[in-house]
C-alpha cells in the first residue's frame, strides 16, 4: 500500500510542480490567456473532451487487441490497466515503466509475452509518428525553406550506427543475438496477422485524433495557418518530441519548446503554443492519470504461477 500511495503521490506532486510552478509558463499567465480566447466555452469543451475520449478509447481498444492474443480479456480489465500504467509511467523516462506496471496484472509465466505485447504496440504508434511525421517535417522543410545542417545530421546518424553496431557484436560476443532473435521473430509470428492489422489501425486512429485535437486548439486560439501548414508543422512537433528520450512527465515541456520553434515560422505567439501544448498535456496526460491514480490504489498485484 505504501508503494501505491507513493506513486500517486509523486505523480500528484510532479503535476502540480508542472502546472503551478511552472517557470516556462506560468499558471496566471496560463489561465487569463485561456479566458482571453474564451476556450472554456460549452462547445469547446464538449468536442476537446470528445477528441480525449476516442484518443484512449483506441489506446484501450490497441491493448485489448494485443492481450486477447493470450487470452479472453475484457474492455474493462484492457481500461484499467491502461489508465494505471499510465500514471505509474509519468514519472518515468520514456514511460518505460509502462511495461512493469502492466506485467503485474497478469501471471508471471505471461509476465515477458506481456512485455513484448507492449512493446509491439508501442512500435505500431511510433511507427505511426515517424512516417507521417517524416512526410510532414519534409513538407515543412521545402515549404518554409529550412536551412538543416546536414553534416550535424551525419554525424549523429554515424554515432547512431556505431552504437548499434558495437551493441550487435557485444551481444554475438556473449552468444546472446542469435537466442535473443530467433526468440523475437518467433514471439511476433504467434501475433495473428489480423491483430497486427487491427493494432496498427488503431495507432493509426489515435494520431488522427490528437494531431487533429492540437489543430482544433490552433483554431480556437485563432492562430492564422492553412490546414496542411498546420498539419505538418503538427507533425513535424511530435516527431521530433519523439525521438529525444525524456522524462514522460516533463513531456510537455518538451513539446512546448520544438513546437515554439516549429511555429515560429509561422509567426505564431510563443504563448500560445505553451498554452495549447499545455492543454494538450491536460487532457491527454493529467485527466487519464487521475482516472488511472484509483485503479493503482485499488491493484491487487497477480502472485499466481
Amino acid at each position: 500500500m505504501i508503494i501505491k500511495l507513493s506513486i500517486v503521490i509523486g505523480c500528484g506532486y510532479f503535476i502540480y510542480l508542472k502546472l503551478i510552478e511552472n517557470e516556462q509558463l506560468k499558471f496566471a499567465v496560463f489561465y487569463q490567456n485561456l479566458i482571453e480566447n474564451n476556450v472554456f466555452t460549452f462547445k469547446n469543451n464538449v468536442i476537446l473532451l470528445l477528441f480525449t475520449f476516442f484518443n484512449w478509447f483506441f489506446e484501450i481498444s490497441k491493448w485489448h487487441s494485443l492481450i486477447s492474443s493470450i487470452s479472453n480479456y475484457s474492455l474493462k480489465k484492457a481500461s484499467v490497466q491502461s489508465f494505471a500504467s499510465l500514471t505509474t509511467s509519468l514519472i518515468t523516462p520514456n514511460r518505460i515503466g509502462e511495461y512493469g506496471a502492466k506485467a503485474l496484472y497478469f501471471e508471471k509465466n505471461q509476465r515477458n509475452k506481456i512485455l513484448g505485447l507492449n512493446l509491439v504496440g508501442n512500435f505500431y504508434q511510433m511507427l505511426m509518428t515517424l512516417i507521417f511525421g517524416v512526410i510532414g517535417f519534409s513538407y515543412f522543410v521545402f515549404q518554409q525553406n529550412v536551412e538543416i545542417d546536414f553534416k550535424q545530421i551525419i554525424i549523429v546518424l554515424l554515432i547512431g550506427v556505431l552504437v548499434i553496431t558495437a551493441l550487435f557484436f557485444a551481444a554475438k560476443h556473449f552468444k546472446l543475438s542469435k537466442s535473443y532473435f530467433k526468440k523475437t521473430r518467433a514471439f511476433i509470428k504467434e501475433i495473428p496477422q489480423k491483430i497486427n492489422i487491427k493494432v496498427s489501425l488503431f495507432s493509426f486512429l489515435r494520431f488522427v485524433i490528437f494531431s487533429h485535437q492540437f489543430y482544433l486548439l490552433l483554431l480556437i486560439f485563432k492562430v492564422d495557418i492553412s490546414y496542411f501548414d498546420a498539419i505538418s508543422a503538427i507533425t513535424s512537433v511530435y516527431l521530433i518530441a519523439s525521438i529525444i528520450p525524456m522524462l514522460s512527465l516533463f513531456d510537455v515541456v518538451l513539446k512546448g519548446t520544438v513546437a515554439i520553434w516549429i511555429f515560429s515560422f509561422f509567426y505564431t505567439e510563443p504563448l500560445t503554443i505553451l498554452s495549447i501544448t499545455s492543454i494538450m498535456w491536460i487532457l491527454n496526460f493529467v485527466l487519464p492519470a487521475i482516472i488511472g491514480s484509483y485503479f493503482v490504489l485499488t491493484f491487487k498485484p497477480n502472485f499466481t504461477k
